[in-house]
C-alpha cells in the first residue's frame, strides 16, 4: 500500500524505541517511552508551508497525528505545524 498525504501533512516512519540502556540493561516493550523521531517518507502538495523534505529525521508533539500501520511498519499522518524540530 502507499499513502500519499495530502495539503500540510507529511507521512513519518516513526522510530523504534530502544531496548536495551547504555549500561546493558533491557527495557519490556510495556515500560517504554513512545518514540517522538521518525523519518519523512512522503509530503503533502502545499508546498508553502512545507519545510521538510522526504529523508530528513524530525521530532514531533507527543499526541500529534493519526497512527497507521503499513506491513508491520508504524506511520504516523500529522500536521507540518505538529514537527518541532529536525533532527542532524
Amino acid at each position: 500500500m502507499k499513502v500519499k498525504p495530502l495539503g500540510d501533512r507529511v507521512l513519518i516512519k516513526i522510530e523504534e524505541a530502544e531496548t536495551k540502556t547504555a549500561s546493558g540493561l533491557y527495557i519490556p516493550q510495556t515500560a517504554q517511552e513512545k518514540t517522538q523521531t521518525g523519518v519523512v517518507e512522503a509530503v503533502g502538495d502545499d508546498k508553502d508551508l512545507i519545510t521538510v523534505s522526504v529523508g530528513q529525521k524530525v521530532m514531533y508533539d507527543k499526541y500529534a497525528g493519526t497512527n497507521l500501520k503499513i506491513e508491520n511498519d508504524e506511520y504516523l499522518v500529522i500536521r507540518m505545524q505538529d514537527i518541532i524540530a529536525v533532527v542532524e
